[in-house]
């Protein structure tokens, strides 16, 4: 089985249907609303009680998926983040959270452009410099 996730509810919400869960893997939401169920999925009321169901598990690697309030929860906790930098601004009500370059370390750089429109992308790999919560 692939490393669990963890995502917050309206990212589950955001999965088409038949992404939903994703396949191979624990699919962790966190929410708090405490009658929230879905198929496929575990559902907690905190990132903290997502940490927990991971240690029983013994996962050795954790994907924290989204959205802006979990990512920033999650930061602290984390030893390395993928993130996908696209060269165009679009418009958006939530963000992920702005890594602070004195605790991380870009280590690696795929840079890509989409043959379908033009997009230039990359797919960037930092490494936490400064010990985690």
């Amino acid at each position: 089985m692939g490393a669990p996730v963890i995502m917050g509810r309206k990212t589950w919400d955001s999965l088409p249907p038949r992404f939903r869960p994703l396949p191979g893997r624990r699919n962790i939401v966190v929410t708090r609303q405490a009658g929230w169920q879905a198929e496929g999925a575990q559902r907690v009321g905190s990132l903290r009680e997502a940490i927990e169901v991971c240690e029983r598990l013994e996962a050795p690697d954790v994907w924290v998926i989204g959205g802006a309030q979990i990512y920033t929860e999650a930061e602290p906790f984390a030893r390395r983040a993928l993130v996908t930098e696209i060269a165009r601004d679009y418009e958006g009500d939530a963000f992920a959270p702005v890594l602070d370059a004195s605790a991380w370390r870009e280590t690696q750089r795929e840079s890509h452009v989409s043959a379908k429109d033009g997009l230039a992308f990359s797919f960037v790999t930092y490494e936490r410099v400064t010990a985690g919560a």
